[in-house]
């Protein structure tokens, strides 16, 4: 039933957009050039219909989902890992700021960083075709999180502020597209989902063209393949780097079977999105350098390990 639904969905979008399919075949552009052309425009509409979604979920439950896990203390691993999943803007910058403040644990942050979804969901939601990858995607960064964050918790125990006043709105911090994360407003609702929807159209634009591009040559694509075994390791560095582009980046790369499930796991686990940013600006120096090191190690290892038994 599924597989019939989605079939409709990609035969419903293929005649909306087969008039302006045709117009840019018309231009003189190579064939992988207007491929990715027509593929990016195919996924306008879907991500917009997703991010606006999102951003009614983060409007009326972003406040609940983070006052609880400002109450959680050393248990908000789970609350942390299961919140961290559903896409919203800055989930992983809200809790770099409480970890600042140590008002949740090390091991909380850690799983967050770990199940932070960022754009990849809504790519694949927007893409019928490949939307099957998000529950093995899900789960494995679910599953990696709680027992990465409950054991580091359980190595390394750490004191947690049990009394703050909740009632006081630390976080300053700025969501993707200069978003306002605990203070917005109901103009966002329709504005930011826009915004956010050109913004990710345009990374998915530049990188489907690389893409293309790079796929037309043989030699890049048998590098690719026979380097599976690295791809885990470069694609978790390439995770590290604070900007949702990255997420954008390796999911198109999945989709298109540049690389294998388990260099996209290790760059999407590694991948925290801004909150690393927020991280380094507000947290002790030589304590971020030890929560990046666990989480390359983590994302590195994961990898490693799918690549050779999936």
């Amino acid at each position: 039933m599924l597989i019939s639904l989605i079939n409709k969905i990609n035969e419903l979008n293929e005649w909306l957009f087969a008039p302006i399919d045709s117009a840019v075949e018309k231009l003189p552009f190579a064939d992988w050039a207007v491929d990715a052309i027509c593929d990016s425009i195919h996924l306008l509409p879907f991500l917009f219909i997703v991010f606006l979604i999102i951003e009614l979920l983060e409007f009326y439950y972003a406040d609940r989902i983070n006052h609880l896990l400002k109450k959680t203390g050393k248990s908000g691993v789970l609350v942390g890992s299961l919140a961290a999943i559903i896409p919203q803007c800055g989930f992983s910058v809200i809790a770099s700021s409480l970890y600042s403040k140590r008002i949740i644990t090390r091991g909380c942050l850690i799983a967050v960083y770990l199940a932070t979804s960022d754009e990849t969901i809504p790519i694949l939601l927007a893409t019928p075709a490949k939307a099957y990858l998000i529950i093995p995607i899900v789960a494995v960064k679910l599953v990696i999180g709680l027992v990465a964050g409950y054991l580091i918790d359980f190595i390394r125990p750490q004191a947690v502020v049990e009394n703050e006043d909740f009632s006081v709105d630390f976080v300053e911090e700025e969501g993707c597209c200069k978003h306002d994360i605990e203070h917005g407003h109901k103009r966002e609702i329709l504005i930011h989902p826009v915004v956010h929807t050109t913004n990710v159209f345009g990374f998915i634009l530049v990188i489907t063209l690389i893409l293309n591009y790079c796929l037309e040559s043989v030699s890049i694509t048998n590098l690719l393949v026979s380097g599976k075994y690295i791809q885990p390791v470069i694609a978790a560095f390439i995770g590290l780097i604070p900007n949702c582009a990255i997420s954008i980046g390796v999911t198109m790369m999945l989709i298109k079977g540049s690389i294998t499930f388990g260099a996209a796991m290790s760059a999407l686990l590694s991948n925290a999105g801004l909150g690393l940013l927020v991280l380094l600006k507000n947290n002790d120096f030589k304590d971020t350098m030890k929560i990046i090191g666990f989480l390359l190690g983590i994302s590195i290892l994961s990898g490693i390990l799918l690549t050779v038994f999936i």
